[in-house]
């Protein structure tokens, strides 16, 4: 008589995709360059709604052409943010920052 085989179900969930960069020590500056990429759309995006030019918006940031395009490069995450903040107050916009606890908090609060 044949002993069936039993079939155990596995988990083929891995871990979270943060977890996954953090291993391999890249979370940083995965975050950093999608951060930068998300910033250089929005700017480029008001750029283009306002139909302005790329050295027209150099001169009003006091700035060269090759420097608005590093801040305009999504890949280049090496700009400050008081270059980013100038550029966005150029377009009528303003730069918003905030910081998030990596944790999730336990506390529940209750009213």
């Amino acid at each position: 008589m044949k002993k069936k085989e039993s079939h155990k179900r596995r988990d083929f969930s891995g871990s979270t995709f943060d977890s996954f960069l953090a291993e391999h020590g890249i979370r940083e500056e995965v975050e950093a360059v999608a951060t930068k990429r998300v910033l250089a759309w929005q700017l480029g995006q008001e750029m283009k709604r306002q139909r302005k030019t790329k050295q027209a918006m150099a001169q009003e940031l006091h700035t060269s052409r090759s420097q608005l395009d590093r801040l305009l490069d999504p890949r280049n995450t090496a700009v400050t943010l008081d270059t980013i903040t100038r550029a966005a107050k150029v377009l009528g916009m303003r730069v918003i920052v905030r910081v998030k606890s990596t944790e999730r908090s336990s506390i529940k609060v209750s009213s």
